[in-house]
């Protein structure tokens, strides 16, 4: 997952990684606290590490922190630091029972789906209408995010609405490259908003779980908030199920005092 989505900004530090990309999504912009051993004293040295690391980038200190037993020491750390929680997010995964003979390079479709366009790279179209349902921020943070989809191989899809404007897209990761019995991430699910409850979603995801089934994947992965009942619904469907959670914990900002 990390590799999925490479922050082009990174240290790794005491077992932690670092991650920052001009803030552009709180997956790349925060510590992923890899290894949790250690006792309270040195997550506090850790922390103050992290957090004069992110103050130099002129970023919050977020921690992206999964929901597990070993992380019940470093969430009551980031209890006693009043660090907020927010953006519960569900993973869910499911295995490919589709077996196929042989790997197709990921410089070509390896299904030819109707009316579904696949691509090694985000086009200009595919970027604009993900950006425009799930981005913040205007140009130059959408630069930077092409910059991390770059990042990690992949195979895009796009679909059009019946006037040919696009009206859906998503993102199958591929970082331990095509070779069988490797997992693909499902990303970048968006569809226009006036053009929901009409199928494309299931179009694109049907499509992209194709083109890791004849390069013979594994499994796959997706991420999901866990307010968002309605995708949940359309990935369990697809034989999703939730195999674990995470959350971001961010530093609350510090008021100072002005005025005599």
């Amino acid at each position: 997952m990390d590799a999925a989505w490479p922050a082009p900004d990174r240290q790794e530090s005491d077992g932690w990684v670092l991650r920052a990309a001009s803030g552009v999504t709180q997956r790349a912009n925060s510590v992923w606290p890899r290894e949790l051993e250690g006792d309270t004293h040195q997550q506090h040295e850790a922390l103050r590490a992290a957090r004069l690391w992110y103050r130099g980038r002129r970023l919050p200190l977020i921690f992206q922190v999964f929901d597990e037993p070993r992380s019940t020491g470093l969430n009551i750390v980031l209890d006693g630091e009043g660090f907020t929680r927010q953006s519960e997010t569900l993973v869910m995964c499911r295995s490919n029972g589709a077996q196929a003979a042989d790997q197709p390079a990921l410089t070509q479709p390896a299904v030819a789906q109707p009316g579904v366009e696949i691509s090694v790279a985000p086009t200009d179209e595919w970027l604009e209408l993900w950006w425009s349902v799930d981005g913040r921020g205007g140009p130059a943070e959408r630069e930077t995010a092409r910059s991390i989809l770059a990042g990690c191989p992949s195979i895009y899809a796009l679909v059009r609405s019946d006037d040919g404007v696009p009206a859906a897209v998503g993102r199958l990761a591929v970082p331990d490259g095509t070779e069988a019995g490797h997992w693909g991430g499902l990303y970048c699910m968006a569809t226009r908003p006036d053009a929901r409850r009409r199928g494309h979603a299931l179009r694109i995801m049907q499509a992209l779980l194709q083109e890791g089934a004849a390069r013979n994947f594994a499994g796959y992965w997706l991420l999901v908030t866990a307010a968002n009942s309605g995708a949940q619904q359309l990935y369990a469907k697809a034989g999703f199920q939730e195999a674990g959670r995470y959350l971001y914990r961010q530093e609350r900002p510090k008021r100072h005092l002005t005025g005599c």
